[in-house]
């Protein structure tokens, strides 16, 4: 059982410290202007893939004309981003990368209410979003609700629709997903999530069919991070971590990724704000490359629970190599180049016990009202 998946969401440049050696950033890079490609009304456009149910997946694409046909056709052969010039260094760097899924947590085109945007993002990502799956969830960007006169999440949910009737949700904006050994729970941000909301209820749902002999490895990606130490929204995600992590704890989720903060941070194990050998590993990963610059100001000295950050363009990539342990890295943008910064090795809360030990405790808590 071999599996890697590319995480991104994006953003921007400053000074770092590394050892005792002072790297200097370039500047920020400006926002890309793609100039409109005219091709005939029926022609394709903005063409991305995306998991849909057990042995399924979905082509969505885009087209002027509304009544052209819908064909596809395939084979076997190869066959927070926004849209600034760290952008495209970091899609560069995930194009050379070996990989089965693509993870976002949220803010993909930033066109805060500006539709084109949403149309030159999807020809952006369409070179690597149209060969490989990507998963995504919202972020504050794709909102886009205006009070009595438009409902949020209409382009999101128009453009990224994610498979979230196949896995027993009623909201585009969560759902989960089965890959190569892992159950990939993708959480709304922005939608209720209070102990008395449907996404609530659905997500302990969900938890209680896991089977962790098909899936051992347990995933949750949602946008705001619940482990903060940079001062960027800082308390954000207090409300959501109280309703849900009790949750998650007693599922055992290996690994919760988030984005929001721009800069990229990796936790130990931890609960509650406590180190727990039973907890996640939460990893904030907000530096794919977007226009409001990089969150670089940390709390000091960091949280017991803080094991490794830093305020850089990158990417992260998870090799699931079995059903016990798997392999994170996390690559800076270093001028135009990716440089590992960050790596670790991961032992599944399966082979560590922990599992078998809350068995008790998980019944309790997903099947209590």
């Amino acid at each position: 059982m071999k599996l890697k998946l590319i995480l991104a969401i994006l953003l921007i440049v400053s000074v770092i410290t590394i050892a005792d050696d002072v790297y200097i950033r370039p500047q920020p890079r400006k926002t890309l202007h793609l100039p409109w490609d005219s091709k005939p009304s029926s022609y394709p456009q903005q063409v991305h893939v995306s998991l849909a149910g057990d042995k399924h997946m979905r082509i969505t694409w885009i087209t002027d004309d509304k009544s052209a046909p819908s064909v596809v056709k395939y084979g076997t052969l190869p066959g927070d981003l926004g849209q600034t010039g760290w952008t495209k260094s970091t899609l560069d760097h995930i194009g050379q990368c070996k990989y089965d899924v693509n993870l976002i947590p949220g803010d993909l085109s930033y066109a805060d209410y500006i539709q084109r945007r949403w149309d030159t993002f999807g020809r952006l990502v369409q070179p690597l979003a149209s060969a490989r799956p990507w998963m995504v969830t919202q972020g504050n960007h794709e909102v886009e609700h205006l009070p009595l006169l438009k409902e949020g999440f209409i382009s999101y949910n128009s453009r990224w629709k994610m498979p979230f009737e196949e896995s027993g949700s009623s909201s585009n904006l969560y759902y989960s997903f089965e890959v190569a050994g892992a159950h990939i729970i993708m959480l709304g941000s922005y939608d209720d999530y209070d102990v008395h909301s449907e996404q609530y209820r659905w997500l302990k749902t969900d938890l209680s069919k896991v089977d962790r002999k098909r899936t051992p490895w347990l995933l949750v990606i949602f946008h705001v991070p619940w482990y903060n130490s940079n001062t960027a929204h800082q308390g954000e995600g207090s409300d959501m971590m109280k309703a849900m992590e009790p949750l998650l704890y007693a599922a055992k989720v290996d690994l919760a990724f988030a984005g929001h903060v721009h800069a990229y941070e990796r936790s130990k194990r931890v609960y509650n704000g406590k180190l727990d050998p039973c907890g996640a590993v939460h990893v904030t990963i907000g530096d794919g490359g977007n226009k409001e610059g990089l969150a670089h100001k940390y709390i000091d000295p960091p949280p017991k629970w803080s094991e490794f950050r830093e305020a850089s363009f990158g990417h992260g990539e998870l090799k699931i190599v079995n059903s016990t342990h798997a392999f994170w890295s996390w690559h800076r943008n270093d001028d135009d180049e990716p440089v590992k910064s960050d790596d670790i090795w991961i032992t599944s809360l399966v082979s560590s016990g922990c599992v078998g030990q809350k068995r008790n405790e998980l019944e309790h808590a997903l099947v209590t009202p």
